[in-house]
């Protein structure tokens, strides 16, 4: 028997785009382009760049500014005083970022970027001139108050690309960030007590001498103002339209693009969004307490465990670690991700971080060549799979919702990721405190016992990140 012929599908209703809208703009503007969008990612990678850098930039010199400040009784007590003054930027940030998510949901992505940007200017150098450890603390905690500038970055960076071009630009993100936070340190480990460091430029009578910090600031600071002068090109993603809250309208039926899916639950509801926001904010936590621990670890005496590195050796050290973030996200990531998806490549990286952790230790028996190269290798790698694991649990975040919560589900991660970064510094500085004090015990001995914790927060991330904790969003199953 024949089947009578199948009536042909019925046309996809034609999009109208709003004058004025620039959220239609840009849909436009990607339907009618091909390739990927170099102008706007290029913009995104810098200024995720420059609002980065001030994250980690002091960790080199603060145990050196919190000894030069008086504020630590004993030298043992040195780490427990910087883990305070490197929590305050993240207790600032996680207080702010749903109000910053918000309001980018709101007005747009492209004003609070730029003001973010503005922030990093002002806060950044104040912090570089303080003489007392209460104006350190309240310049770090504005800084991060008034920086909120990761919720609607990541969302404008799902935005401005293709569906098959969204892990590129979550990466480009993650990668700027990812080299702001390392680059930051090395900043400031070239360039604090320049005084010290290039006695031949530098004399104790000038401001550097006054304020031997203030340098590293000063030149993150110049970098932001450049940074703030080009987000005056910067497009706009978010729609805007009379009488209608940022919706594009079909012309058949009347019916609005977003109104074909389901309504929005709330975001505190989506386990699929909440999943992936509290699985990054366990591996953000662990990258914070990374940073801080490898910085204290490396310049700290060897009588304590350490390696009495100089703030500079430190700054070369994670300078090296960010050029190879940089290749690899422009080289491999998109490959990994393509072969092995975010999920999987999340699961891979944090498996392979373990054992890097662990043996850092170790290092402290070797000197030279034999110290450098193990070193080296170890910050490379771990720096690249940190910076897989945090791309790929953005992408899950940002694709369990649509454009009009973006920016507040980025607000309510980056918040919890804030909190989690203000403990971890603060946690770290106490138990690195507390483990200088116990080089002769039994159980895990000094610093063995840093890096043991540390292993600890790793393996609990990589837990998280298999079902049935983990709520995979509906186009990736």
């Amino acid at each position: 028997m024949v089947e009578p012929p199948q009536p042909p599908p019925a046309p996809a209703p034609a999009k109208v785009y709003y004058d004025g809208c620039p959220g239609c703009a840009m849909d436009k503007k990607k339907e009618t382009r091909k390739g990927v969008p170099y102008k706007e990612l290029i913009f995104v990678g810098i200024i995720s760049f420059a609002s980065a850098l001030p994250i980690t930039s002091l960790f080199p010199f603060l145990y050196f500014m919190i000894r030069d400040l008086h504020v630590a009784q004993r030298e043992e007590d040195i780490g427990f005083y910087a883990g305070f003054l490197g929590a305050s930027y993240m207790i600032g940030r996680g207080l702010a970022s749903v109000f910053w998510g918000i309001v980018a949901d709101r007005i747009g992505r492209k004003p609070v970027m730029a003001f973010s940007v503005f922030s990093v200017i002002v806060f950044n150098t104040l912090f570089g001139l303080s003489v007392k450890y209460w104006m350190a603390i309240a310049t770090r905690f504005l800084l991060g108050a008034l920086n909120g500038f990761l919720a609607p970055v990541k969302a404008y960076s799902i935005e401005v690309c293709q569906p098959e071009q969204q892990a590129l630009g979550i990466s480009i993100v993650n990668t700027a960030w990812g080299m702001g936070v390392i680059i930051g340190p090395a900043i400031g480990g070239y360039l604090a007590q320049p005084i010290k460091q290039y006695p031949h430029l530098f004399h104790d009578n000038s401001v550097f001498g006054r304020f031997p910090y203030l340098l590293p600031c000063i030149c993150i600071s110049f970098f932001a103002t450049l940074v703030f002068i080009s987000c005056a090109w910067l497009p706009e993603t978010l729609h805007k339209h009379k009488g209608l809250e940022r919706a594009v309208e079909m012309v058949e039926g009347s019916t609005t693009q977003e109104s074909r899916e389901p309504p929005k639950k709330s975001l505190l509801k989506n386990w699929p969004l909440m999943s992936a926001i509290i699985t990054y904010s366990v591996f953000s936590l662990h990258d914070t307490a990374y940073v801080e621990i490898f910085s204290l670890w490396t310049v700290s005496s060897r009588k304590y465990g350490g390696l009495s590195f100089s703030s500079k050796d430190v700054g070369q050290v994670l300078t090296v670690a960010g050029a190879s973030l940089l290749l690899y996200q422009l080289l491999a990531y998109r490959w990994v991700n393509k072969i092995l998806g975010p999920i999987h490549s999340t699961q891979v990286s944090s498996a392979l971080s373990i054992p890097i952790i662990a043996a850092y230790p170790f290092m402290t028996y070797l000197s030279g060549i034999r110290l450098d190269m193990p070193l080296y290798i170890a910050a490379m790698l771990k720096s690249v799979f940190a910076i897989t694991r945090v791309t790929g649990t953005s992408l899950l975040q940002n694709n369990a919702v649509p454009q009009e919560q973006r920016g507040a589900a980025n607000g309510i991660a980056t918040t919890t990721m804030s909190l989690a970064k203000a403990f971890a510094p603060a946690g770290a500085g106490i138990i690195f405190s507390w483990a200088q004090k116990r080089q002769h015990a039994m159980f895990f001995p000094g610093d063995h016992m840093v890096f043991l914790v540390l292993n600890l927060t790793e393996v609990i991330g990589l837990v998280l990140t298999f079902k049935p904790f983990l709520a995979v969003p509906q186009q990736y199953k």
